[in-house]
This record gives C-alpha cells, structure tokens and sequence, in this order.
C-alpha cells in the first residue's frame, strides 16, 4: 500500500504549470478570489482576533514575508496558521463534495505563506495548490465516511494537502513530498465533538492544518523524515483514525491521480452562509416558496430527507445557541431562509437568535434519513425536502445539484454579489475595492509573485 502513496507523492513533485488545462487554471484562480473575500469578512471575527493574540504571546508576532488578513505580515507558519482561520468561520469556503474536505481554506493560505516566502510567481502558487486539493481530497476520500463522523476531515486530511502544497512551492522530490506528508500526518487533529457546546475549535481545526502543513514542509526540506506510508501503514492514519473499519478494506487506489483530471474541478463554491449539509434542504424549501408564493406563515411543517452526516453534524447544533452553532442547525438556517428568502451572512446573528419568527419556524423543520439520498452520498449532496401546508397541500422538491456544485455554478453576477457581501458584513468597503480586486485575483496568473494583494 506504500506504492500508491509514493506514486501521489511523486505526481505532486513533478506537476508543473505547463500541465494544467486551462479550465483547472480558471477554477482555481476563481476558488482562490472566493476564498480571499471570505477571509476578508472573517478577519476580525473575535476568534481569529484571539487566535492572532495567541501568536503574539507565543513568539508570532515577528515581522515576516507573509500577508494577514487580520493584521501585519509575520512568518509563513503564522500566516498560514491565521488566515486559514479567518478564511472558514463565516462558512461560505468551498467544499469538495466527494472527500468532504473544505480545501480553500488549509491549502491556500499555507501555499500563500510560502510563495511570498520564497518569492515564488504566481503560476508556481497555482500549481501548487492544485496539487493541495488533489491530496487532500485524495486522502479524504480514501479516509471515507466512518473517519467523517468522529474527525474533522478538512482538519485531517486537509493537513496533508497543506503539507504537498508548501512542498510544491519548496521544490521537495519525491521523497521530500514523502517525508513532508509523514511528518503532516502524524499530527494531524481535529474532532467534532465541539460542536456540542458550539466550540470555537472548528477554526483552530482550519489554523492548525495549514500551519501543520507549511511545518512540515519546512521540516521536510531540512532533512527531516516521515513516515513514507502515512495513510496506510500498520499504525497510520487509516488504521487508526476510521472507527470500526479494518485497514484491509482500504482502496489505495483512491489515492492515484487520474491523468488529465484534478480533484480542484470538483469542487463546489457555498451561495448560504451556513454549514454544506443544510444546502440541498435550503434550495428545495426556496424553490417550493418561490414556485407556489409560500410565506413562512403558510407552512406547517418542513420534513427535510438526508443522508446520515447530515444528522451527525447538525443534529447537536439544532439548540442554535450561537450565531456560528445556528449556522449548523437545519431548523435555524431553513428559518432564517423562510423569513426573508435568504441566509447570507448577515441573515446570521445575535438578533436573528431571539427572532421569534425564526425560532416558530425552527420547530416546524423534521430531519429523516432518506435512504436514496445516503446512498448518493459523498458524491451527491442531494435531499428531498415535503413542505406540508396549513391548508393542508404537501408540497415536495428533490435537489439534485444545489447551488454552487458544478453544473450549477454561480454566474458573475452572483460571485461580485457574494464579495460585496462578504467585504459589506466585514466593514472594509472603503478599504476594498471589489470590482478590482476581483480582477487582480481573477487575471492572478499574470502576477510575478504573490505580493501585495492586500
């Protein structure tokens, strides 16, 4: 099984810019410009700004080559480690549906820190974060379904992306890819458990896996050495981080790149600010409200039919208790859409939590296990959603492709709508100007090197 992992190792060395389709350069350039408005917005949230507080007192706060988005430049390991960070609390990063790894939000920020480090253009940080997405999302699918219950896997597998792309940018061979990844591996971190209590850890999940991974880079081009079958050694990540799952049914093949294709063009862009699971349920309630002029008033009860992570995720947030728990909470985020046809970011917050029109409406929503749709899942993120009116019609939708996944994309129109909104939440219209810099990060190839962008 070490074969495999070395042969994804060694694409990871040699992937170079000439290699990748345009199509992949475009949906790269465009994952990175959505990304960077959400860290924008999440900037000066209290976590990231506690979390920036924590690098000072520990030794982070010395001048270095890397941007912040929430304050000064400072050493790559703590760029990476802060902007990832700022980069996921708002919940509006993209998701790679079939691995279930967030990736915008641990690779970019560590192959950012690096590039700038090193100098590096930016058709080297779009190389390199193409080879990011590919071995998280590798790794992700790899781990599977049963790791995703217990571990957070764009904390785990998305250490390891973080890790390949820094790697990419320092120019490891094989064996230095290798050891980078053993290295990441092997403190990879990050459990579910603290959305019980609505936990900032989901953030510290994010910091620490892009962190980790320029670490281990570093580590790696230094002379360190890791373990060279991390994923799926005797006493490695498979074996011990996928409960009840023996290490014979692993398929390594999933860890093999396929010639020609990149796990970057699977990757879906969120339009709700909430959690990815309620998103198929959001669409078929909208859809219904707006195809037969349903107010919140005129409906009795939403049964939303999912597949099984949904209920493990949201289940222990649906008391909503905080703005970032309520975005967790099926009954909460279809209330908040019910009540306005929205749940951008600012449809989120303290007010929207005592909202007794949100709160009636929350009472009204009813989660089942849908057979169909689980088995569709990871690679289908579907629901069926029977909306059951006062006056007695029920009313069903099926969602097939939610808003956002390919094939059914954001128009221009709607990504500048999403930024605006992003920078207007965040306070920094008069620091910000969108429209340009969306085309800076959209023509980013045309960029020597990684410098000011902020």
């Amino acid at each position: 099984m070490a074969a495999e992992t070395r042969q994804l190792a060694a694409w990871a060395a040699k992937l170079t810019y000439a290699d990748l389709p345009r199509a992949t350069v475009e949906a790269t350039k465009r994952l990175f410009a959505d990304w960077v408005f959400c860290a924008h917005a999440g900037a000066s949230y209290r976590v990231i700004s506690a979390m920036e507080a924590m690098a000072s007192d520990v030794g982070g706060d010395a001048k270095g080559p890397a941007s912040t988005f929430s304050g000064g430049p400072r050493a790559p390991y703590w760029a990476a480690y802060l902007n990832a960070g700022a980069g996921h609390v708002v919940e509006q990063d993209d998701l790679h549906n079939a691995s279930v790894v967030h990736p915008a939000t641990v690779v970019f920020p560590a192959a950012w820190a690096v590039a700038q480090a090193k100098g590096k253009s930016a058709k080297d940080f779009i190389t390199a974060s193409v080879v990011g997405y590919e071995v998280a999302c590798r790794a992700g699918i790899l781990l599977g379904r049963e790791h995703y219950r217990v571990w957070h896997v764009t904390s785990t597998a998305g250490t390891l992306g973080a890790a390949a792309a820094a790697s990419s940018l320092l120019g490891l061979d094989t064996d230095g890819v290798l050891n980078a990844l053993g290295s990441a591996g092997t403190q990879t971190a990050g459990l579910w458990e603290f959305l019980a209590t609505a936990a900032d850890s989901k953030q510290v999940h994010c910091a620490h896996a892009a962190g980790t991974g320029v670490q281990s880079a570093f580590l790696a081009a230094h002379g360190v050495t890791g373990s060279h079958n991390v994923l799926l050694g005797k006493q490695g990540m498979f074996a011990g981080m996928v409960p009840g799952v023996d290490l014979s049914s692993a398929d390594p093949s999933r860890l093999l790149p396929v010639p020609g294709r990149f796990q970057i063009d699977d990757s879906s862009f969120k339009f709700h600010a909430s959690c990815r699971h309620t998103h198929p349920s959001a669409d078929g309630l909208l859809a219904i409200m707006e195809a037969h002029n349903l107010a919140a008033g005129d409906i009795a009860r939403v049964d939303c039919h999912v597949h099984q992570e949904a209920l493990n995720v949201l289940g222990p947030a649906e008391a909503a208790a905080s703005v970032h728990q309520s975005k967790f909470s099926m009954g909460f985020v279809l209330g908040v859409l019910a009540n306005g046809r929205s749940a951008q970011l600012a449809d989120f917050s303290d007010a929207r939590l005592s909202d007794p029109e949100v709160r009636a409406f929350q009472k009204k929503v009813h989660m089942h296990l849908d057979r169909t749709v689980d088995a569709a899942f990871p690679a289908k993120w579907t629901a069926r959603v029977v909306v059951t009116t006062t006056d007695g019609r029920v009313i069903e939708e099926d969602v097939q492709t939610p808003k956002g996944d390919p094939g059914n994309s954001l128009s221009d129109d709607e990504f500048l709508g999403k930024w605006r909104r992003l920078i207007d939440y965040a306070g920094r219209g008069e620091r910000v100007d969108v429209d340009q810099l969306a085309r800076e990060l959209l023509a980013l190839e045309e960029r020597e090197d990684m410098d000011g962008l902020l």
